[in-house]
């Protein structure tokens, strides 16, 4: 028995095709102008996203006006082709947690001191939660910032490194 009317249905595939529209019209677009904010808060932003937080040295939350109207506003962005370390229970060993540590706490400041930063998507990841792509601060991708520091390992989604063996 529904509980709602016929066309609800319709909506619903509607609204995510206008969904994967955008997205699709977003990542054509290119790269996206940002700036560090004035506000404590904001990492780094622009007309359309900001860096709102460092989730751990691989992945940070965005904000995402873009996206339909029903949904949140935000996306985890993955630093495609990095691993960084694991943080909490997530970690192998008290290295692992201690490494993850400084990777976050890397990226913080980096962003937070950086000049120019550009967020760069490339496309959804493999779980389908997150968007892949990059941040270009200063001219410098983070990806390559992280691997040349040692916080990262190369990483193109096979078997990840230990970081426990450091």
């Amino acid at each position: 028995m529904k509980k709602y009317p016929d066309n609800v249905d319709a909506l619903i595939v509607l609204s995510f095709m206008l969904f994967i529209i955008t997205i699709i019209l977003l990542l054509i677009t290119g790269i996206i102008d940002t700036k560090v904010s004035e506000r404590t808060k904001v990492i780094a932003q622009s007309n359309e996203m900001q860096v709102i937080r460092v989730i751990d040295g691989d992945t940070v939350q965005i904000t995402a006006p873009f996206l339909p109207q029903n949904l949140k506003k935000e996306l985890a962005l993955r630093i495609y082709g990095v691993d960084t370390p694991e943080r909490g229970q997530k970690a192998k060993c008290k290295r692992e947690r201690e490494l993850s540590e400084s990777a976050k706490t890397f990226v913080v400041n980096t962003l937070s001191s950086a000049k120019n930063i550009e967020i760069q998507l490339h496309k959804w990841d493999k779980y389908g939660g997150r968007v892949l792509g990059d941040l270009i601060i200063d001219g410098e991708s983070l990806s390559s910032r992280l691997i040349n520091g040692g916080l990262a390992f190369k990483y193109d989604g096979g078997k990840k490194k230990s970081w426990c063996g450091r």
